[in-house]
Order: structure tokens, then C-alpha cells, then sequence
């Protein structure tokens, strides 16, 4: 599994919030929700994104928003709005003095705002839990990544909308599964850009990008850079030099790191023993995972675990 597939593995939504806003000129919506990753679709009329500490982008109808918590920012119809809505933690909105409005501006099903035929129609959708995986490449996304209409399929816009109008059995579960499939092509078009991270651009040479496959595809193989070398045709200096250079860490940082976080995500997501999860990615020994994650994370194998059930 390449890189980018670590990272469109990770969102995987599990009764996610999905909601449609309905708003009339002027609204400022104020969000701090502290979920790590968020999407908002412009489906009508425009609105303007203000993340915290960094320049805002206008979006269109048929835009797309990609928000990197747990950073707060702003949605609104336009920079000089002042904020009338707050989003918090667990998507509760209240007014800027507390008053809560869920119930107030309910519009129906997964829909609230001013009137049904507002002029401007968002839709959100926030995961408020990632795994490790997703995490450590999430924190390589800039804060707001902007898709504009036409890059991706605008037919997976239009079904969540339909989907989201319907209640029927088992629809938070299609609502889930539409979001992933959104928030992956949305996320795939930005990284196919010219503007991606260095570790993805890094995958278009030859030798590193071999590299780099060899590694995220059996995280659990005994790699060496010795070893890496031999398989890409490179000497041992050459490789670890030129994957330095272009991947921003050495072969074995990159190893360790996609080793641990895989752990974390097996310990969090199942009830497999320290020894087990220790083979599975690449650790001989359950003392000597436990060493490990306890070095980068700060706390044992079995405190994560307790953390997440």
C-alpha cells in the first residue's frame, strides 16, 4: 500500500456527522469542532473559508473544502461577516453567547438553516476520529486544500444529496461510505497536483519511489537500507542520500514510523496481544514494540488501548 492509499484507507467513516446548511446572506459560521479532517461542499451559491492563521480561499457552487483540524476556522459568505454560529466539539451550534440552536433553525432531515430555499447550500461532513495511519500523512496536508468544481466527479456530490434527504434502514451506513468515496476523490485530486507534498512527489522517481513501495507494501519485512538498495539498483549511501533528499526523512525513520502507527491502529481497532501486533509489524519481540511505541508516543501499549475503549 502506497502512501496515498494509507491515507485514503484512513477515513473511514463510522456514523459521521453529515449535515446540510441552508443560509441566507449574511452568515458566518465559526468552527471549532477540533475534528481532525472535515469536508464542505459549496452546492449553491458561494461562501468563503477562513482557517485561523492563514489565508482565505473563496469557493464557488461546486467547490470543495478540505479542513485540517484540529485548527479552528470560519465559513462564511464573506470575510467581513462577523460570526453568528459556533460549531463545537460533538457539532453542537450555539449562538456566539451559548444559546444552543440545533432545534431552532431545523430544517428536516440532516438539514438546518434559515429557510429551504436559502440562497446559499453547504454540506458538511466532519470525521472526528482518524487513525494513526491517516494521521501521521493528514499532518501533511496543508490546513485548507481547495478541489474546484470539475475535478472530481460532480455526480458523487449530487447522490450524498440525495442520500442525505432520505431516512431509511441503515442510512447512516450508505451516508458513510458516500462520504469516504467523496472526501478520497477529493482528496486524490489535490495530491495529483503539482503543489503535493515532497514524500508524493517523491514516488515519480524511479529508485526512491521503488523504495518507498517496497517498504509501505511489507512494513513487517526485515528492510535494511542494504537491503533497499540491492532490490532498487542503488548503492546503500546513494538510496539513503536520495530518499533523504526527496522523502524529507532516511529509509528507517520512514520504516519505524509507518511500524508504530500501524501498531497503534491494531491495538486501538483490535484485540490481537502485544506479541501479535509486535509481528505483524515488523517487531520480534512484545518488549520490544512496547519500547518503541513508548519512545514515540509516551505512553505503553496497553494505556493506548484503554484510551480507545
Amino acid at each position: 500500500m502506497d502512501a496515498l492509499a494509507g491515507l485514503l484507507e484512513g477515513p473511514r467513516a463510522r456514523g459521521a456527522f453529515l449535515m446540510r446548511s441552508l443560509l441566507d446572506p449574511p452568515w458566518s459560521l465559526r468552527v471549532q469542532d477540533q475534528a481532525p479532517l472535515t469536508i464542505v461542499v459549496v452546492a449553491r451559491g458561494s461562501a468563503i473559508v477562513l482557517p485561523d492563521g492563514a489565508a482565505g480561499r473563496r469557493l464557488e457552487a461546486g467547490d470543495i473544502a478540505i479542513c485540517r483540524g484540529p485548527d479552528c476556522y470560519t465559513v462564511a459568505d464573506d470575510a467581513a461577516t462577523a460570526p453568528e454560529v459556533v460549531v463545537h466539539p460533538g457539532q453542537i451550534t450555539t449562538t456566539i453567547d451559548g444559546e444552543p440552536l440545533c432545534e431552532a433553525l431545523s430544517l428536516g432531515i440532516r438539514s438546518w438553516g434559515t429557510r429551504p430555499d436559502a440562497e446559499t447550500l453547504l454540506i458538511t461532513g466532519a470525521y472526528e476520529e482518524v487513525g494513526a495511519v491517516c494521521r501521521r500523512l493528514l499532518a501533511a496536508l496543508p490546513q485548507l486544500v481547495v478541489v474546484r468544481r470539475g475535478e472530481i466527479n460532480s455526480m458523487l456530490v449530487d447522490l450524498l444529496l440525495q442520500e442525505m434527504s432520505r431516512d431509511e434502514p441503515a442510512q447512516g451506513a450508505v451516508l458513510d461510505r458516500m462520504l469516504d468515496l467523496l472526501t478520497i476523490a477529493a482528496l486524490r485530486s489535490w495530491f495529483s497536483r503539482e503543489d503535493a507534498p515532497a514524500w508524493y512527489r517523491a514516488y515519480r522517481d524511479p529508485q526512491v519511489g521503488t523504495a518507498l513501495r517496497l517498504i509501505e507494501n511489507n512494513p513487517a519485512h526485515p528492510w535494511t537500507v542494504g537491503a533497499l538498495a540491492a532490490e532498487v539498483g542503488l548503492s546503500r549511501a546513494a538510496l539513503a542520500r536520495r530518499f533523504t533528499q526527496l522523502v524529507g526523512e532516511p529509509p528507517m525513520a520512514l520504516l519505524t514510523e509507518i511500524r508504530l502507527a500501524l501498531a497503534v491502529d491494531l491495538l486501538r481497532g483490535s484485540d490481537a496481544t502485544i506479541g501479535a501486533v509486535a509481528g505483524r509489524v515488523g517487531y520480534g519481540t512484545a518488549f520490544a514494540l512496547s519500547a518503541a511505541i513508548k519512545r514515540r508516543y509516551g505512553m505503553s501499549p496497553k494505556v493506548i488501548r484503554a484510551a480507545s475503549s
